[in-house]
């Protein structure tokens, strides 16, 4: 018996690299090598692996109150974390759904979206609107309103039908003057179809400020407030997908601030525990929770998960908030000054058609090898050469990006840097 790897092509996969124990941003493996972890584990690790705050929360609260039933039940860490969510998100965000990673959170707003005017009388609003490049997670709703081809072709038959605009900035990395241009041309691409669909769309649905698995795109914050506008103008319910870029890797607590924007509907995951163990949350506006409130049965939102609300997860979330507040702000804009200042020295090369960075992200674009985009094959080959010097980064085919946990120390990042760097120059 194996374990069935993910991302995996199996036939000539090499051995998987056994890790024993992991501490800071590094990881140290069974054969005594130590691994820089660049990616935060898959975008996760916030603080840092192993911290000692977060494992000394997991075991209080294991020691008093492991599991219970969310559904006619409570406790104590679900009912402070749902407070503090609500105090640290955009404003009018006032009620919280636990589920369990970032699909399930995308998958509990779509089926709300949908319900939500169902509710209201408007059984006609069932479709989705999404941008061009987008990844929303794995599960089929999630897919379906996902734009990343590689992700979803297989799927396409089992799929739904969604809308798709242009992101804003998705062809223009080697024409940075026309993005203002194009900003424009896509915030009125989706006026004109929400007015076209008029009563018909439930909810739009996007990345703020970053497509995570599209090639880490930065887009304007222009565009995210319009979007919104757009919304507000068509009565369409916004969901803002915050599972990666929330908790401050943007540079703000949350990526909706860049606009500032209020979602209807905000989804979130990925660091909500500092990565140690899975949660999610999904928070909405009193409008979108009122329209549940009834005597009618059938208007429930008949949606849960066995581990709703993990008192365990709940506890490590609540912790992991307090280290973000003690600090772990500022270390963000820290690592977003190494990353600019890092990145001018490759912009000028001939092969990078973007260098470009937001709070703890950092990107390169490469000229396309092969296919270009997540199949391209120089994403592998990097890959292997940066883990070869002990350094973790997974390119997005021809995007290479840095995502460090806030542990990472200066010297840390800066040799991150380095092995890029010189992989660049050895590659050619």
């Amino acid at each position: 018996m194996t374990i069935w790897h993910p991302y995996t092509q199996m036939a000539t996969a090499p051995a998987p690299i056994a890790v024993e124990r992991a501490e800071g941003a590094w990881l140290h493996t069974a054969d005594g090598r130590s691994i820089l972890d660049a990616i935060s584990s898959w975008w996760v690790i916030l603080h840092g692996h192993c911290n000692p705050r977060i494992a000394a929360a997991i075991a209080r609260q294991a020691a008093a109150l492991d599991q219970v039933i969310l559904a006619g039940f409570t406790h104590d860490p679900a009912e402070r974390l749902a407070r503090e969510l609500v105090g640290m998100t955009p404003p009018g965000l006032e009620h919280v759904f636990f589920s369990d990673d970032g699909s399930t959170a995308v998958e509990v707003a779509l089926k709300m979206a949908c319900q939500y005017w169902q509710n209201r009388g408007e059984p006609g609003r069932t479709r989705f609107v999404s941008l061009e490049g987008s990844y929303h997670g794995d599960t089929i709703g999630a897919m379906s309103v996902s734009g990343v081809d590689v992700f979803r072709r297989v799927f396409a038959k089992l799929l739904f039908d969604v809308e798709r605009v242009s992101n804003p900035c998705l062809a223009d990395v080697l024409e940075p003057s026309r993005r203002p241009e194009r900003q424009i041309a896509c915030a009125e691409e989706l006026d004109g179809l929400l007015a076209r669909l008029r009563g018909q769309v439930a909810a739009v649905i996007l990345e703020p400020m970053i497509q995570g698995a599209g090639g880490m795109i930065i887009w304007p914050r222009e565009f995210l407030a319009g979007a919104r506008a757009a919304c507000d103008r068509h009565d369409v319910l916004l969901i803002a997908d915050e599972v990666f870029t929330g908790f401050g890797r943007t540079g703000k607590l949350f990526a909706c601030e860049h606009g500032p924007v209020t979602p209807d509907i905000l989804c979130l995951s990925k660091a909500i525990t500092g990565g140690v163990l899975p949660l999610a949350a999904t928070l909405t506006t009193g409008r979108v929770y009122d329209a549940f409130l009834s005597e009618d049965r059938g208007r429930t939102f008949f949606h849960g998960h066995s581990f709703t609300g993990n008192p365990i997860a709940c506890a490590a979330a609540l912790e992991s908030i307090a280290l973000l507040r003690d600090g772990g702000m500022e270390r963000v804009g820290e690592i977003e000054a190494i990353h600019r200042a890092r990145l001018e020295a490759l912009a000028g090369r001939a092969d990078v058609l973007d260098a470009s960075c937001l709070g703890l992200v950092a990107r390169i674009e490469l000229r396309p090898h092969s296919a270009g985009g997540y199949l391209d094959d120089i994403g592998p080959r990097l890959a292997r050469e940066f883990l070869a010097r002990d350094v973790l980064l997974r390119p997005l085919g021809n995007v290479v990006y840095v995502l460090p946990p806030l542990a990472m120390t200066d010297d840390e990042l800066h040799r991150v840097h380095d092995v890029i760097t010189d992989v660049f120059r050895e590659i050619g």
